[in-house]
């Protein structure tokens, strides 16, 4: 991305003890100038270099500016599920679960879902997150009237439940006006979801994938996250990146692949040939025991990965921190290879290539034109202590800060969480609505 030649006039001026700017030259600016201008960065740079701020809101906020995190797979409303089938296999606890309660779920129950989930996203610093889920239009509204960008995959699948949302076909073809009703929203894109090859039909992928190449659309759907789910698809096509190879699927640009636990390396070389991008789930895979992804081996073939939470009934939280630390933790492990996944790439994965996986060259790093998805962090809490060069603050980020360091987010330049707190959500209503609403479907599943 090119930035502009002469800086735009900055509405908003922030200044920083430190920038992680995550951008080419994985700069880090101590200390540092972000500025704004409508809902984009127009400079970013050292305070000595910085131009005439002429009529800008200058407000010095200290600590650490960097990106807003991204995550790349999530299925939010599910706050109603949380903690819901503990320590159940993936099918049983699908099926035994969360299927039947949430086929008693209503669109006022994912708006409370998806409100409560999105103060946990904003306060854990994630300015973006990707979205699967039913009743796709409440959780768009739920997340816009956060302030949370989101882009809302609007799903298709053939089990119990869904059939009061159509057939699969006009579940596909739903994914169309959805995006037509959010064209003026800056916050929502909406994008198709297949829920994956084994729940279903080979003709409800065709048609994700046409609707996808027509309207460039997003094409999100799990693959390989648990060793038995697709054994019929296994015996019949070899594995299911050779059925989408097969199908086509591999021709759609901007493809994200959830999981892909259990790949040989055709099904790599194929993804990886077909540009496709990869949302990894380490916690989430790790607490039903599904697996963890080739990390290594992704991005030794030059794929692009992000990280994802996963749902909050699977993980059990939204902390995305937590996944950027799990990943390289686990690709070592299994390497036995301390210098696999440096920090830079594993905050990458949460920033920049998380905002690659989903096509969007507008977000995941701290460069003119880009949105200005911006946190901060407190460069007082003990784990940035001691930072002895620039560099350092990268390593901590990853390996000894957290969440609980995120003081302040702003999304598309608007302060969305201000000293910890949520600006835009009542979260003790909030709270108060999942928990009994999660009581209902808890009781009604069970009738």
């Amino acid at each position: 991305m090119t930035p502009p030649s002469t800086p735009t006039a900055p509405e908003v001026r922030l200044l920083a003890d430190a920038v992680v700017t995550l951008d080419d030259s994985n700069r880090v600016l101590t200390p540092g100038v972000v500025d704004i201008t409508g809902d984009s960065i127009s400079w970013v740079g050292a305070p000595g270099e910085a131009p005439d701020p002429a009529g800008a809101e200058v407000l010095d906020v200290g600590g650490l500016l960097m990106p807003g995190l991204v995550n790349v797979h999530c299925h939010s409303p599910m706050t109603l599920l949380r903690g819901a089938g503990e320590g159940l296999p993936l099918h049983d606890w699908l099926t035994g679960v969360m299927w039947p309660r949430e086929a008693q779920m209503s669109a006022e129950d994912v708006w409370w879902g998806m409100t409560l989930a999105a103060d946990e996203l904003l306060r854990y610093g994630v300015t973006t997150t990707c979205e699967m889920y039913l009743w796709s239009e409440s959780l768009a509204r739920a997340a816009s009237t956060a302030g949370l960008r989101s882009v809302v995959c609007s799903p298709i699948v053939d089990g119990p439940g869904w059939h009061r949302f159509g057939t699969w076909e006009e579940q596909a073809r739903a994914a169309v006006p959805l995006r037509d009703t959010f064209a003026d929203d800056p916050l929502i894109e909406i994008g198709i979801a297949p829920h994956s090859a084994y729940t279903v039909p080979v003709e409800a992928l065709e048609l994700a994938a046409s609707i996808a190449l027509e309207q460039d659309m997003v094409l999100h759907t799990h693959v390989a996250e648990s060793q038995g789910e697709d054994t019929h698809l296994r015996e019949k096509y070899g594995s299911v990146p050779r059925l989408f190879d097969r199908l086509g699927l591999l021709e759609v640009p901007r493809l994200l692949a959830a999981h892909c636990v259990w790949m040989d390396d055709t099904d790599l070389d194929l993804f990886a040939a077909g540009g496709v991008a990869v949302a990894h789930c380490p916690q989430s895979n790790a607490k039903i025991a599904s697996g963890t992804a080739r990390l290594t081996d992704m991005l030794d073939r030059g794929m692009t990965v992000g990280l994802g939470t996963d749902g909050p009934a699977s993980n059990n939280n939204l902390n995305l921190w937590e996944e950027v630390r799990l990943a390289p933790l686990l690709a070592r492990l299994h390497d036995l290879d301390p210098q696999a996944v440096p920090a830079t790439r594993a905050l990458s994965m949460a920033t920049r290539d998380a905002a690659a996986a989903l096509g969007r060259d507008d977000l995941g790093v701290l460069e003119p034109v880009r949105r200005a998805d911006i946190i901060r962090l407190d460069l007082d809490d003990v784990a940035f202590v001691p930072t002895l060069e620039p560099q350092d603050l990268v390593s901590h980020l990853v390996w000894s800060s957290s969440a609980r360091t995120v003081t302040d987010v702003w999304v598309g330049g608007r302060r969305v969480v201000e000293h910890g707190r949520t600006l835009t959500v009542d979260t003790e209503e909030a709270r108060r609505q999942v928990t009994e609403r999660a009581a209902r479907l808890a009781r009604d599943a069970s009738r």
